[in-house]
């Protein structure tokens, strides 16, 4: 029988911090767990990424109020991962926001996603009685839309594929912040599982041409300073090339997903072995980087039994 994922025995409660990253912005983040935004605005809130349950949304409203008590009227997806968006109802926002790809993965993928992710990551779903069922938007764009929360400009960006195909980043033009999702990660692995290995340095070139004074990235610190913002962007890319270069090499000789794994670990366990998560992703990385070199360019959907069936393969 295959060990359990590394996810499943990752039980620990997590540090919470909130950071400001800029006037009246905020970096809600917990030692590798899925961060959030909060963007405060004239006279309104926008949250961006709603946690995994209502739950886990609450203790981020909590660090909300802390700082004001204007009403929360936005929430802004940057793509469709169950861990990201299933607390949505907890914030009462009117308007839901999301790219139009990011929407059809929803319908897609949606409930393959939650089912996959609720076996893997017990923790994050505690409560998860409270999930009204999948979260839609209200509104969704194609490659960019404004948002003005008063005189407040807020620009949503779909910049290119990378963690999904729908990814989008958040830009607040008068604090020179951007809110990148899980496209941008730091001191923690990226997951690639439903990834484009090809286009993910392209869009954190597109990202990094904003020259962003400050980034609240997918997991990890807030990235305050262009120092910190160009080091994460960096070691983002290199994890993502460490990750796809020898997975490629073992696929373009006929080689089997074991022989993947061993190359992949062989190449980035040295490197990236303490990031937060790191065995989290990696099987999911290699099987995506094994189709991906293989001419799959969609993502193949995971379930919670293709979950399995792919772990017992890489036991070996």
């Amino acid at each position: 029988m295959a060990k359990a994922f590394a996810s499943q025995s990752d039980m620990g409660e997590k540090t919470v911090n909130f950071t400001e990253v800029g006037e009246g912005l905020w970096a809600f983040t917990a030692e590798g767990d899925p961060n959030s935004g909060v963007i405060i605005g004239d006279d309104s809130v926008m949250i961006i990424e709603a946690q995994a349950t209502p739950r886990l949304a609450r203790q981020v409203i909590e660090k909300v109020r802390e700082v004001t008590d204007k009403p929360i009227t936005h929430l802004a997806l940057t793509h469709y991962h169950a861990v990201r968006v299933l607390g949505a109802s907890a914030y009462g926002a009117g308007q839901v926001l999301m790219s139009d790809k990011a929407r059809s993965m929803v319908v897609e993928r949606g409930q393959e996603d939650w089912d996959s992710e609720f076996d893997r990551f017990p923790r994050l779903f505690q409560g998860h009685e409270e999930i009204p069922g999948l979260t839609w938007p209200t509104t969704t764009f194609g490659t960019s839309m404004t948002v003005f929360l008063g005189n407040r400009r807020v620009d949503l960006k779909h910049l290119g594929r990378a963690h999904t195909a729908g990814d989008i980043v958040i830009h607040v033009p008068d604090a020179n912040v951007m809110f990148t999702g899980d496209i941008v990660e730091y001191h923690s692995a990226c997951y690639c599982g439903d990834g484009h290995f090809g286009d993910w340095s392209d869009t954190l070139d597109a990202i990094k041409a904003y020259g962003v004074d400050a980034i609240a990235p997918g997991r990890g610190d807030a990235l305050v300073g262009r120092e910190m913002v160009d080091k994460a962007i960096e070691s983002t890319r290199d994890f993502v090339a460490s990750t796809y270069a020898p997975v490629a090499k073992v696929a373009a000789r006929g080689g089997s997903l074991k022989e993947a794994w061993d190359a992949c670990r062989t190449s980035c366990d040295p490197k990236f072995s303490d990031y937060a998560i790191y065995e989290h992703c990696l099987p999911f990385n290699v099987a995506r980087a094994y189709d991906e070199a293989q001419g799959i360019d969609t993502p193949r959907i995971w379930t919670a039994q293709r979950d399995k069936d792919m772990w017992v393969a890489l036991q070996g």
